[in-house]
């Protein structure tokens, strides 16, 4: 079946707006020299990456970056899990006001709800900690989690959770063998959501971490002062982004 017109150029459109921006970075970041009114670079090299990790610290904040998003994830998977149940399964009832305190962290700036963080984790000993940057990137991370992976609990799988017990497999074997299976796409889904807004967020780690470098942190200084450094540091960011993108696809596409 011959498709329409409109759509023969809509996808090599979508594809061009979606890489076109990608092509620029990429050619950013390696233009040791690009002079106006040029359209391609005068002199390619690897200064911005040089720099990006010689002087802006890259390896160090991607090294942070990735252990507190990693941490941020699998700790809203574990808290947010028994929620995400309790909802999914329609134990409490489904209503507006339960959803709006999901989204009450979600409605303040990330830095203004970081700031007020701060007080207490100066009390408890947690300011500029790996541990209270993660707490507070969990702020922002457990809502997306929790409405991801309630979807998830649907009365199939308490089919399947029943036909499990029945046949004597205990709590433990059920969730091994029945519930994670069924729930494999949602939960990388959850995960990946919650791995990219914990991996983006800027204005909890600047209030909270005082400073502790994670890749927006490094970034962003750069983008007025040297865009060649700005850009690698860009393509540093999203790799880990494109890595987290390809295993959440290959778990939804895997057989059970």
């Amino acid at each position: 079946m011959s498709r329409s017109p409109a759509k023969r150029v809509a996808a090599p459109l979508a594809v061009a707006l979606l890489a076109l921006p990608l092509t620029v970075l990429v050619a950013q970041a390696f233009a040791d020299v690009w002079r106006a009114p040029g359209v391609l670079p005068d002199e390619l090299g690897w200064r911005g990456f040089e720099l990006a990790f010689e002087r802006a610290g890259a390896g160090e904040a991607l090294l942070n970056s990735v252990v507190i998003g990693l941490l941020a994830t699998a700790l809203a998977l574990v808290v947010g899990w028994p929620a995400a149940r309790v909802l999914g399964q329609r134990l409490l009832p489904r209503n507006g006001l339960i959803f709006l305190l999901l989204a009450l962290p979600l409605l303040m700036p990330p830095y203004l709800a970081g700031f007020g963080l701060t007080e207490w984790f100066i009390r408890l000993g947690l300011d500029d900690s790996l541990a209270g940057i993660v707490l507070a990137h969990l702020t922002f991370v457990l809502p997306y989690a929790i409405v991801i992976l309630l979807s998830g609990f649907t009365a199939r799988v308490d089919e399947l959770e029943e036909m499990a017990r029945v046949a004597g497999a205990g709590w433990l074997a059920r969730l091994r063998l029945v519930t994670v299976p069924s729930l494999r796409p949602t939960i990388a889904a959850a995960a990946l959501l919650a791995f990219l807004v914990s991996w983006s967020q800027y204005g909890t780690t600047l209030a909270v971490g005082a400073g502790r470098p994670t890749l927006p942190i490094v970034m962003l200084p750069f983008v007025r002062t040297d865009p060649q450094v700005a850009a690698a540091l860009a393509l540093v960011f999203l790799a880990p982004c494109l890595l987290a993108l390809a295993l959440a696809a290959r778990a939804q596409r895997s057989p059970l």
